[in-house]
């Protein structure tokens, strides 16, 4: 399969921190890779109903917010949530849109789990500690996400910046920019899958 990058960003904000080293990480990859990019402010989501226990989910419609995400996501082998830091984790544009994988876990003939089985997922964020760590919650996340989906783990990019443009003086996060997207990612594991 060609490989296919959903950008799904995850800022209250166009052309933030995040997205401007999402982007700088994806102008490394070769041109005939197709690029999608999703704003999820523009796109807004609805609020993630959980039906488990009431009754199954239904597919979305292709002409909504939801649909457009469903689509898209099962579309790509490379899905990218651009997010920045938000109180220690995702922001909660992209944390509604992974609430929304748990119903389409749950629609009936769409077998989401084993759809994204293999497929890789990334982060990018931005951060305005210089602490790392404090961006293990978001790893963590997203991590666990993909292992429980079976799906490859890039890790994630994390670059520096609070005030618009802050990043671009973030060299050593432009430098890692340039690679990111290079090689193969493993599987996702549990942390605690080799105890």
């Amino acid at each position: 399969m060609t490989r296919r990058f959903l950008f799904v960003l995850g800022s209250a904000r166009a052309d933030g921190n995040t997205e401007l080293l999402a982007r700088t990480a994806a102008e490394q990859l070769p041109g005939d890779v197709a690029q999608q990019w999703i704003s999820l402010s523009e796109h807004p989501l609805p609020d993630f109903e959980d039906l488990r226990r009431d009754s199954d989910h239904v597919r979305p419609p292709a002409d909504t917010s939801t649909g457009l995400l469903l689509e898209a996501t099962l579309a790509a082998t490379d899905i990218v949530i651009a997010s920045p830091l938000y109180w220690y984790s995702v922001s909660s544009l992209a944390k509604r849109y992974l609430d929304h994988w748990s119903g389409w876990l749950r629609t009936p003939g769409l077998d989401f789990k084993a759809a994204m089985a293999g497929r890789t997922l990334w982060g990018v964020a931005a951060l305005a500690d210089r602490e790392p760590s404090v961006a293990d919650p978001l790893i963590g996340t997203l991590n666990n996400s993909a292992a429980y989906l079976g799906m490859r783990f890039g890790g994630v990019l994390l670059g520096n910046g609070s005030a618009r443009g802050d990043v671009r003086k973030d060299t050593e996060a432009l430098t890692r920019a340039k690679t990111f997207f290079a090689g193969e990612a493993p599987l996702a594991r549990f942390p605690y899958q080799d105890r």
